[in-house]
């Protein structure tokens, strides 16, 4: 059982194989682009002074939030 958890522990770094499948295909990103500026939306602007509002993206509906403490919270 020693033996095994060295084993695994030396391997911790090593250098994931070659033919090691992305982990979502067809959902590469595109490398970022320094020259193209971030779209920045204020948070007053996209909450619209709710508290919650739904995402739709990929199928899939995604719920942010804001909390008491005026943090963000996203949930799917």
């Amino acid at each position: 059982m020693q033996a095994r958890r060295e084993e695994r522990h030396r391997n911790v770094n090593a250098e994931p194989p070659l033919d090691r499948k992305p982990p979502h295909p067809g959902r590469e990103r595109e490398p970022l682009r320094k020259d193209v500026p971030v779209r920045t939306v204020s948070s007053d602007e996209l909450f619209g002074g709710a508290q919650e509002i739904a995402i739709a993206h990929a199928g899939s509906y995604y719920r942010l939030k804001i909390t008491r403490q005026g943090k963000l919270i996203l949930n799917k």
